[in-house]
């Protein structure tokens, strides 16, 4: 399924587009079916065509290429969530991926669920090994099939598509010669529904004499491609007897086919002949053409911004919008999102928020589905408070799927501890028209939910903090935690306040990680050692690029990286290196504290090799102005004099390097001099960075929650100037 492009695409060219592809074959092949619909066995015109005043060949021709125009323009354009104009669908299609029903509920426990989502390792709950099948080809094998999936999965988008490629007859990617005719059940407010009155009703509309018994005979003959839309958007008082008149229908005209569809959560495997798929979540290839289509005015195009927002969308910051960007309808936020400002806000909980009130509130209202009854009681603010704290009970309890007892036993109590809440409201009817209509909790497995996306779960759990005042807690009970990032995050952008709150009290606990001497004096080391050094660059950074110095730790490379973009080139430079050059005889001790400081020996054996000498060519030479200690110089992270002594000594030990051909243990030993020199030329003890395994783990720690600090100070909608100004002064620092 794909949503439109850019609207800057003007409609008279969408309209030749269906001039001048569509129509012609679509009249050809609607015009042959109803040619020989209405003709009698003999070949002839049936009488009561023949009756007509204008000659009948001539009213097929023009009823034909009205039906197809009617289709394409009800039908064949696309305007959603506040679109300015519609644009065609041919235009911004692309293929979708089917489910079998089997991959929607395989799992016989909550454990078992939580247990595979945690082993996949990505942020979505469909799994890797569910088998997909492209959705042409499967409409093309069922000649009855049922398509379910979640608010805007792309259902309807799928249906109308099939319509308009079997418009186009053999031209077409729809194997079988029919007329389509899509009905969307929505309409059908009544007990009395009338599939085939409202299929007259279609050819009546573009001038078919005769439109009742023409519904009859193609019906008869199985010409009909029904595409009954929306089973989930029938009344519920209705829903039943539409079941059954489906039904009904299907089994009087069989030979027609018939592609339906439905939400998952509201279908109740009632169409015994219906084939069920679902569909699949948009992986990263589809993703990428969704944005490609979006984004193809010729303004975009020169400019190139479907490749700017694919690209912003991989960074490991937009991890959680990535996630979003799985349902077509997200996704179409998210370029919307960036159609306006060419960026994702900073603040993600703004998106988030967005996304949310989206599935609340604005889905239905595009699609004029009238609310349930229910709705009338629970107002969109009272519903985020309720899923709220049913995102916040089950995240803090490490718990991404819930029993339906559970839910309904949190709504029960919610309305009854709420003086406002309406109290009239049933626990079960609230959790079936949230996961119905809205589809933010979404039925797993028999009777098992979760959230439709971990990332809503993670904003309403932020909403629940900021609007509970439970900051402390979370700082003190999670800071260290990764599975938490995403909410602290989020949180940080939801205190209008300011965040200075926040982030004190993450620094405050990060600093009882540094409760060890050596942890404290490699600290102290790196403000020492950066003190006097002449450079612009943050002093925190400076401090952090001589923690990646001492241990050529991915923490600090990171950390580092976010308090000066700029330092990410020379770092990873330095990383790389380290990781070209590890002898094996570094690992041969097994004692830890040695292997702490296996990664920095790398780097100053590396680097040694990496100094240029006499022998070396003018191009190898060039390389070396490019290589890590030129590139720190140029930054002046350290005194001018610091990095001099150190490449002065390390260019000296080159000139004593032993022959390839001399023992292994003559160059471990001269390995062991490079190291010393390093360490005495930076003046840095090398018992600081012989850590143990628990040292290592609270540095690593320490590092992500400044990290994670200097994160949340990004996403804040306030922070005073003064309160980060002393976070970042001491920052690194006993």
């Amino acid at each position: 399924m794909h949503y439109p492009v850019d609207a800057t695409h003007s409609n008279s060219s969408r309209l030749m587009l269906i001039e001048k592809v569509l129509l012609p074959a679509a009249a050809m092949t609607l015009g042959s079916i109803f040619s020989r619909v209405m003709c009698d066995h003999g070949g002839k015109f049936a009488s009561w065509v023949q009756e007509q005043s204008e000659d009948p060949q001539h009213i097929i021709e023009k009823a034909s290429e009205q039906y197809a125009w009617n289709y394409a323009k009800r039908h064949g354009v696309l305007k959603v969530l506040g679109m300015r104009e519609p644009v065609s669908l041919e235009s911004v299609y692309t293929p979708v991926q089917f489910l079998d029903r089997d991959s929607l509920s395989r799992f016989d426990s909550i454990e078992e669920l939580e247990k595979a989502f945690r082993e996949q390792g990505e942020r979505s709950f469909q799994r890797k090994q569910s088998r997909q099948q492209d959705g042409l080809k499967v409409a093309n094998e069922k000649q009855y099939l049922m398509v379910l999936g979640g608010p805007g999965a792309g259902k309807s988008t799928f249906l109308r598509k099939m319509g308009l490629e079997t418009l186009k007859g053999l031209g077409g990617g729809y194997a079988h010669e029919c007329i389509p005719v899509l009905i969307e059940l929505k309409n059908f407010t009544s007990d009395g529904m009338r599939i085939a009155a409202a299929i007259a009703q279609e050819f009546a509309i573009c001038g078919i004499p005769s439109p009742e018994a023409v519904t009859t005979r193609l019906l008869e003959d199985g010409k009909l491609l029904l595409l009954l839309d929306g089973l989930d958007e029938v009344p519920t008082k209705n829903v039943d007897a539409a079941i059954r008149q489906i039904q009904n229908f299907v089994d009087q005209y069989d030979k027609n086919r018939f592609i339906a569809s439905c939400r998952i959560a509201a279908y109740r495997n009632s169409f015994r002949r219906f084939s069920d798929v679902a569909m699949a979540d948009f992986n990263q290839e589809q993703i990428k053409q969704f944005i490609l289509n979006w984004f193809y005015s010729d303004a975009d195009l020169e400019a190139g911004t479907a490749l700017k927002c694919w690209n912003l969308l991989q960074k490991s910051e937009n991890r959680a919008a990535r996630e979003l960007a799985q349902s077509p309808l997200l996704l179409t936020l998210l370029c919307l999102v960036y159609h306006g400002s060419q960026n994702f806000p900073q603040n993600r909980s703004v998106l988030y928020r967005k996304a949310l009130r989206v599935l609340l509130e604005e889905w239905a209202a595009e699609k004029r589905i009238f609310p349930d009854e229910i709705y009338q009681g629970l107002s969109t603010e009272l519903e985020e408070v309720l899923l709220s704290e049913i995102a916040y009970q089950g995240f803090e309890a490490n718990r991404l799927f819930f029993s339906q007892r559970e839910v309904v036993d949190q709504i029960k109590t919610f309305l009854a501890d709420n003086l406002n809440a309406p109290k009239h409201l049933n626990g079960e009817k609230v959790l079936e028209a949230i996961a119905i209509q809205q589809g933010i909790l979404v039925e797993r497995a028999q009777d098992v939910f979760s959230f439709s996306h971990l990332t809503l779960q993670e904003y309403l759990t932020a909403q629940y903090i900021d609007d509970h005042q439970q900051v402390q807690a979370l700082v003190q009970q999670h800071l260290i935690h990764e599975r938490w990032q995403e909410v602290f995050l989020l949180v940080a952008g939801l205190m209008r306040g300011g965040a200075d709150h926040l982030l004190t009290a993450m620094e405050a606990q990060a600093k009882t990680l540094i409760n060890t001497p050596k942890l404290r004096a490699l600290l102290t080391w790196t403000d020492e050692i950066t003190q006097d050094s002449a450079g612009s660059l943050n002093p925190a950074a400076k401090r952090a690029t001589a923690l990646f110095l001492a241990l050529v730790s991915d923490r600090a490379l990171h950390l580092a990286r976010v308090l000066e973009p700029g330092l990410a080139r020379t770092l990873e430079l330095a990383r790389t290196l380290s990781h070209t050059c590890t002898p094996k005889f570094l690992y041969d001790s097994d004692s830890q504290p040695t292997h702490a400081a296996v990664p920095t020996r790398a780097l100053a054996i590396a680097l040694t090799q990496s100094l240029p000498s006499r022998s070396m060519g003018k191009a190898l030479a060039k390389t070396f102005t490019q290589t890590f200690t030129d590139e720190l110089a140029r930054l002046q992270a350290f005194p001018d004099y610091t990095l001099d002594v150190l490449v002065a000594r390390l260019k000296d030990l080159k000139k004593q390097a032993p022959d390839f051909r001399q023992h292994a243990t003559v160059h471990q030993e001269f390995h062991s001099r490079i190291y010393q020199t390093w360490c005495h030329s930076l003046k840095l003890d090398p018992t600081w960075i012989s850590l143990s395994k628990e040292e290592i783990r609270k540095l690593d720690r320490y590092l992500y929650a400044n990290w994670l600090i200097v994160r949340c100070k990004q996403a804040a909608v306030r922070v005073s100037s003064l309160t980060w100004q002393r976070i970042e002064e001491r920052m690194l620092r006993v």
